[in-house]
């Protein structure tokens, strides 16, 4: 990424991206499928699982961003060596951090589910699903880094390719882990995280395997997986604001859901319906915003902020691009979209007219998340978590609820009143909090690199043969 035409290389490092996010997507799309087969409360619960799962694993957005800005910036700059202890470390710091989650989720599983507000049905369903999502949190963290080391060093084809097989596996299987007519006897809304738990144990196991092999760009040795103090801290360091980002993002998720959850479960399952159609703009944009993230981080690495720049301008713009037809389509073909997923009438109706509302806006919300990626790969992970922070919890939470509720003060009570408020807050976040995102990049103050050039001897960047001096000190 620091050499030659921008567009046709940050096409060329996007596009796997892309195909595996659609393929990630895909499975996603796959289990409301099935779910919802078997009934509109088991489509509730998994609806309102989905960001609570989220705001366990987006704490692995901090590992993923700051193992993407480092390692980037280390190839970037001809650091391979330096790279590799990056990825060592991030795996290392992966596990704990992981294990520590998974146990925490599983303990505190019964009274999360009660605080969203499932109840019933509902929540025996949610119980069940999010047991096996908090056992997958380890597959889940190690592939992230998996992934993210690959993209530093260019590779995107390979993650493609084992997304791939995991989405094909959990798709393949979800039916016969969900629907009565397999040998689990249709564990329903379980099954679908069951299937999860398997095809992400997969990955993880070859994800590890392909980076410790080391022949696909990027290598795991096993004599550098003992702490090394200096790279975790300086992970750390980048990392947490992207860890406060993924946490500010998933628990406006968490509370937006259970703004919808007082609605009733056909607002819920429609809410969940039109948040998995969304969920393409969000697998378009955060791919090409990893792409833009990785061609930033190179060429800070070598010294290029204006081709920084440039990489990110044109990687907002196509993935914007892109973003307005898929809305279009789906803006014009609702009832179809949502008939896909469930045959229940009433869900169906109230996920048009979601769909009506939000859908002419998903080049926005796509637009900021590109940006954000930009600041990513520069290691200004603090400036992305500052804007989810105003897109979420300044544009959209306050807003939904001034929209959708009403609050009588004597005595306090809060009433629902028009779901379609909900609905025009997330519309109404999406345009102003790019506005907000485009300005703030333009002032240009993420241009320096985060690496410090007194790491490598010999040079500003990089020794002249492009290793670090130390590079005999650690060998398998």
């Amino acid at each position: 990424m620091t050499t030659g035409a921008v567009t046709p290389r940050l096409f060329k490092l996007a596009w796997p991206l892309v195909a595996g996010n659609l393929l990630q997507t895909a499975y996603n799309l796959a289990d409301m499928f099935w779910v919802g087969r078997v009934s509109a409360e088991a489509v509730a619960a998994v609806s309102l699982m989905f960001p609570t799962a989220y705001l366990f694993i987006s704490v692995a957005m901090g590992l993923t961003a700051a193992t993407n800005a480092i390692v980037s910036q280390h190839i970037g700059a001809g650091n391979e060596r330096r790279a590799q202890r990056t990825v060592a470390q991030s795996v290392l710091l992966a596990v704990a951090v992981a294990a520590v989650l998974a146990a925490f989720g599983f303990v505190v599983r019964k009274p999360l589910v009660a605080l969203i507000g499932a109840e019933g049905a509902v929540f025996d369903a949610a119980v069940a699903y999010i047991e096996f999502v908090f056992l997958a949190i380890p597959f889940t963290f190690l592939f992230f880094v998996f992934r993210s080391s690959l993209r530093a060093a260019g590779d995107t084809r390979t993650a493609m390719w084992l997304v791939a097989a995991s989405a094909g596996l959990n798709i393949v299987i979800d039916p016969v882990f969900i629907l009565d007519w397999g040998p689990f006897l249709g564990l329903g809304a379980q099954g679908a995280a069951v299937a999860t738990f398997i095809s992400r144990g997969v990955a993880a196991a070859i994800g590890l395997y392909i980076l410790v092999d080391g022949g696909w760009g990027i290598r795991l040795r096993i004599g550098d997986l003992t702490p090394d103090w200096a790279i975790l801290r300086n992970l750390v360091d980048v990392g947490y604001p992207a860890t406060f980002d993924g946490l500010t993002r998933s628990l406006a998720a968490v509370t937006f859901a259970a703004l919808v959850a007082r609605f009733g479960a056909v607002a819920t399952a429609a809410y969940g319906i039109g948040l998995r159609l969304m969920s393409v703009s969000w697998t378009v944009s955060g791919a090409v915003g990893q792409a833009a993230a990785t061609g930033v981080g190179q060429n800070l690495g070598a010294d290029q902020p204006d081709r920084a720049a440039d990489v990110t301008w044109k990687a907002t713009g196509g993935a914007m691009a892109v973003l307005f037809a898929a809305g279009g389509l789906v803006y014009a073909f609702p009832a179809i979209a949502m008939g896909v997923f469930i045959g229940d009438q009433a869900v169906v109706d109230a996920g048009v007219t979601l769909l009506r509302i939000i859908a002419p806006f998903w080049a926005f919300f796509g637009g900021l998340m590109v940006i954000q990626g930009g600041f990513r790969g520069a290691g200004r992970t603090k400036v992305a978590f500052v804007l989810s922070l105003l897109s979420r919890w300044i544009f959209r939470v306050p807003v939904a609820f001034a929209l959708a509720y009403a609050l009588a003060l004597d005595p306090i009570e809060i009433t629902p009143v028009d779901v379609n408020g909900l609905w025009w807050a997330m519309a109404v976040s999406a345009i102003t909090s790019f506005v907000v995102g485009v300005l703030w990049f333009r002032r240009g103050g993420w241009r320096d690199a985060v690496i410090d050039d007194a790491e490598v001897p010999g040079g500003p960047r990089a020794g002249s043969d492009g290793v670090d001096a130390d590079e005999e000190l650690t060998t398998d």
